[in-house]
């Protein structure tokens, strides 16, 4: 009997978080792909893409040369120049290929030969469904974690919050979102870093002093999906219907933005002292926290808990740092329909935004991994540490605040 005679080269993105049409495979030395945008966002006035994932079959020894040719009409074009593609063989290890931006062209070229028959190429390591259902269900068996349903999405997938800890009088209440914009994949890789370090065998008895002692002074709620169906959808900033999560926070609403809807209904109930949430930054090449110089309530005291959470967060990973990042807005000028900005005013406390990066770390970089799920959840591992020294801080400021009120 002969050899099969191998198919030709194959390319898909019909699966969970998938996101590519293409325009021509014939020639594997001139692919040419499309990304699909995410519907219209009426907030941004824009249709957003620059989220991609797709597979390749059969291309083992094969040099692929792969064009996507709408990349320069992409949300953040100027951020294709410096990165890379990430690409996996198994979809645990995530490893980066060459990648090159024409400007005046507006194309992005991926070129790489696989050494096995298939291949996924994304714009970052994507965090499936299906392993989210799998980190809350793991999770929800853990000594000192109670899974909370927050509500359904519009699509009808369910909205998970984990708390970890049990709330108390002398305790400070923190909460953690991840994902607002779903192709933000680090987010949730963080997210899982930092809940399986809470939930490590031991560390709550001691086996991990900062776990013990953190449990002891604070409550967290872990939100590591805020935005279920874009993520599975393949959007990069935007919900089943539009909506960019993130612009939602002055007027949420159960036809547009559930989501928000329900946690910001949930942190109303617990009360707030610390809210973190998590992103990814397409242009930065660091990790960095956006300011909340800006919001109408910004003075000392909300400049004294910023300046105590970011000095614990430079001791507890050298992953992080403050010299670059965003630029601060006008005095008064913060757009509080953003969830950092929105909380820091309404609950005058302690709210910022983390970014992480679509590349790499410019002053700890990884020349073979660029910015990674490893990396990434090693640094939600690490908050561990920086909340725990940031806690004596939100406790003083809490009195100072409620004298003010």
């Amino acid at each position: 009997m002969g050899l099969l005679q191998a198919p030709r080269l194959q390319i898909t993105s019909a699966f969970d978080a998938g996101n590519i049409e293409v325009v021509d495979s014939t020639d594997p030395s001139n692919v040419q792909l499309k990304i699909r945008p995410d519907p219209y966002c009426e907030s941004d006035a824009q249709a957003h893409y620059q989220w991609f994932h797709f597979q390749v079959s059969t291309a083992a020894g094969t040099p692929l040369t792969m064009h996507i040719v709408n990349a320069g009409s992409a949300s953040y074009a100027s951020a294709w120049q410096g990165y890379r593609a990430a690409a996996s063989y198994d979809m645990q290890h995530w490893f980066r290929v060459d990648t090159s931006y024409d400007e005046a062209a507006g194309v992005l070229t991926i070129q790489h030969t696989p050494t096995y028959p298939c291949v996924r190429y994304a714009y970052f390591a994507p965090y499936s469904w299906e392993r989210h259902t799998d980190l809350v269900m793991r999770m929800q068996h853990q000594p000192h974690v109670q899974l909370h349903l927050l509500g359904q999405t519009l699509d009808g997938r369910d909205l998970h919050m984990l708390q970890v800890g049990s709330p108390g009088p002398d305790k400070a209440v923190i909460w953690v979102i991840a994902r607002q914009h779903p192709g933000e994949s680090m987010a949730e890789w963080f997210a899982e870093g930092l809940l399986q370090r809470l939930t490590a065998e031991g560390a709550a008895a001691g086996g991990d002093a900062d776990v013990a002692q953190l449990l002891d002074t604070a409550v967290l709620f872990v939100v590591p999906n805020m935005c279920p169906d874009g993520s599975v959808r393949g959007h990069l900033r935007t919900n089943a219907v539009g909506s960019n999560l993130n612009r939602e926070w002055a007027a949420p609403s159960a036809e547009r933005s559930p989501e928000v809807l329900a946690v910001s209904q949930a942190i109303a109930a617990t009360g707030l002292d610390f809210l973190l949430d998590v992103h990814g930054d397409e242009e930065i090449a660091a990790n960095f926290i956006g300011s909340m110089f800006g919001v109408p309530a910004w003075g000392p005291r909300l400049e004294r808990m910023q300046t105590a959470f970011t000095d614990a967060l430079l001791n507890a990973s050298p992953d992080f740092q403050t010299r670059l990042g965003y630029a601060l807005p006008a005095p008064g000028a913060a757009n509080l329909s953003t969830a950092s900005k929105a909380n820091a005013q309404k609950y005058n406390t302690l709210s910022l935004v983390l970014e992480q990066p679509f590349k790499d770390t410019t002053d700890t970089p990884n020349a073979e991994t660029g910015w990674s799920p490893e990396r990434a959840k090693a640094f939600g591992a690490s908050h561990v540490s920086a909340f725990l020294n940031t806690v004596p801080t939100l406790l003083k400021e809490r009195g100072t605040r409620d004298e003010q009120q």
